[in-house]
């Protein structure tokens, strides 16, 4: 009998412990800076190209549950870029706000060291440009957000003797909606006087052919786990008879924190 109940007990014990294993949530958050050269055009402000530095704070989560092949992506980045035309009597300073949720399903190869992921993303955006040379109109607001298709692989691997993982990720707008004035509207004709021109415009690929992509190493020293790569962020768009687009290669470098919590 004594061993029976023992037997009972181990074998509960353990269903409870695949039970929790199965509802685990794997975390991955990071934390990144970059910097690097960007090109940014605005028609509505002037039609010359203004090149320079944008700074940029990234924090991505990542949550892979153990029961469920769907994943979730949180990201979010604030970046001021700081710019002048080819004459050198301009400068142009830009900001934006980003924040993007995704879901992907994965799939798992080569013993789970090759993950591929594949889903979309809803990519929300808050910013503005300011020329100083500008006197009516020295400022452009830029507010849009799009629902993109989104990818993902990464491979895990040994690098001298420690765990390291390569990952590059990919988003292209799809559709989406977009703030933009029309060609010569002032800002006072559509906040003070209401004079409403097709402002809140739909948008697809064709009028904002954009992308955004990052290739990532990470590398595990000692406790602490360093992320270094690279960030092409490629925003452009052509609604209102005026044109915007604002190009950015970056190095990016950071840190990352995995853990994981049970379910309940």
């Amino acid at each position: 009998m004594a061993r029976w109940v023992a037997l009972c007990l181990i074998n509960g014990l353990w269903a409870i412990d695949m039970k929790a294993q199965s509802d685990t949530m794997r975390v991955s958050n990071s934390f990144m800076a970059s910097i690097g050269a960007t090109n940014i055009l605005d028609t509505y402000l002037s039609p010359e190209k203004y090149r320079g530095t944008e700074f940029r704070l990234m924090w991505q989560s990542v949550r892979e549950p153990d029961y469920s092949r769907w994943s979730r992506e949180i990201t979010v980045q604030g970046n001021v870029a700081f710019t002048g035309n080819r004459a050198g009597n301009g400068t142009e300073i830009a900001g934006m706000y980003n924040f993007g949720y995704a879901w992907h399903y994965n799939w798992y190869l080569a013993n789970r060291r090759l993950n591929l992921k594949l889903g979309g993303m809803i990519d929300t955006n808050l910013g503005f440009i300011y020329n100083n040379r500008n006197g009516n109109n020295p400022a452009q607001a830029r507010a849009y957000i799009h629902l993109q298709p989104s990818a993902v692989v990464g491979y895990h691997f040994t690098l001298h003797g420690r765990p390291a993982f390569v990952r590059y990720e990919v988003a292209v707008p799809l559709v989406g909606l977009m703030f933009s004035p029309a060609y010569g509207q002032a800002y006072y004709e559509i906040f003070v006087e209401d004079n409403y021109d097709h402002n809140v415009v739909p948008t697809t690929t064709v009028s904002t052919p954009s992308l955004r992509q990052m290739l990532t190493l990470d590398y595990k020293l000692r406790k602490t786990t360093v992320r270094v790569g690279y960030l092409g962020d490629f925003q452009q768009s052509h609604v209102n008879n005026l044109k915007t687009h604002i190009y950015t290669h970056a190095f990016i470098v950071g840190f990352v924190k995995h853990f994981s919590f049970a379910k309940k």
